[in-house]
């Protein structure tokens, strides 16, 4: 079992900023894949970012890639999505997820945070 709970969310305008933080308790933090997912209304959750048990492997969803950015601290037990360069489309329910195989599919991840809001406004 992996509780997961992440924070960092919120409003920012367009061009900003934020840093999204999830913690992880439970089953052994550096045996997780980490990703993270967002839902915005009326749409499906779709991927985001991955990063692998080490942290050397790393996979974002060409909406992200080089705005994005993923990475873990194995002796904190978080993992991190930066998030630069914001746009109004980014707005949506960000969820952190761990799972078993470095990939884009949400099915492949078996625990789920709460999600922590961002907004991001024009």
């Amino acid at each position: 079992q992996v509780e997961l709970v992440e924070s960092g969310g919120g409003l920012v305008q367009a061009g900003g900023s934020l840093r999204l933080s999830c913690p992880a308790s439970g089953r052994t933090f550096s045996r997780n894949v980490m990703g993270w997912f967002r839902q915005a209304p009326g749409k499906e959750r779709e991927f985001v970012a991955a990063i692998s048990r080490s942290g050397g492997s790393t996979l974002y969803a060409d909406s992200v890639k080089g705005r994005f950015t993923i990475f873990r601290d194995n002796v904190k037990n978080t993992v991190y999505l930066q998030m630069n360069s914001l746009k109004p489309e980014d707005t949506a329910v960000y969820y952190c997820a761990a799972g078993d195989i470095l990939v884009g599919v949400a099915t492949r991840y078996s625990y789920w945070g709460q999600g922590t809001q961002v907004t991001v406004s024009s």
